[in-house]
């Protein structure tokens, strides 16, 4: 494998950052025709963190978070995670359904898996359309437990890899209202794979 991964700067940390700009603000349109409301989005922000500070980042190794996981199929193999905090979870139920969640449910993570696999599938197209790369993601796995737990796989796997994973953080806002639902973006490409993707991009 190529040592390129553990100089993921300057130019390819920016082609990178684009990426996630990219593929977040596809996401976010996604959104939008689903819920048939008008969604705002924050600027992403697009970080290189150790794997270790990503649990820090959404409240803490023993903060619930919805996972929803998807393996990685194509030119690019590996997994992609988008997460949420609970509150933001139930947050995007409630903007979908005219309910009051308060807790998940088996209807709650039906609903989840579905808004998952759309935003996800728009950033991954995003990826593979910038990449010239042939990527699709699988059916969707679901998991609400501690960051820590949730993470503990991926970081398994992405630490054979390099020490640093490259998250994107977004804020989605329904039209004239306050509350944003936050969600996070992890691609984690498998060993070979980070070949291909940099070369992809011109590394």
């Amino acid at each position: 494998m190529s040592d390129s991964i553990e100089f993921l700067n300057g130019i390819v940390l920016d082609v990178l950052k684009e990426i996630g700009n990219i593929g977040a603000g596809n996401a976010a349109t996604s959104l939008a025709k689903m819920l048939n409301k008008k969604i705002d989005m924050d600027v992403p922000q697009v970080k290189l963190l150790e794997f270790k500070d990503v649990p820090s980042l959404i409240g803490g190794e023993e903060n619930l978070i919805i996972g929803i996981y998807f393996n990685l199929e194509g030119d690019l193999t590996g997994s992609f995670m988008f997460l949420l905090d609970k509150e933001s979870a139930l947050g995007l139920l409630n903007m979908i359904m005219p309910m009051e969640f308060t807790e998940f449910d088996e209807m709650c993570n039906s609903a989840l898996k579905e808004i998952g696999n759309i935003l996800s599938g728009a950033y991954i197209s995003s990826l593979a359309s910038l990449t010239n790369l042939e990527i699709s993601i699988s059916v969707p796995f679901i998991s609400y437990d501690m960051a820590g737990a949730i993470l503990s796989v991926p970081a398994i796997q992405f630490g054979m890899v390099s020490d640093n994973v490259l998250i994107v953080e977004n804020n989605f806002f329904e039209d004239n209202k306050f509350d944003s639902i936050k969600g996070y973006f992890l691609l984690v490409p498998d060993l070979d794979s980070y070949d291909t993707l940099l070369k992809s991009l011109g590394v």
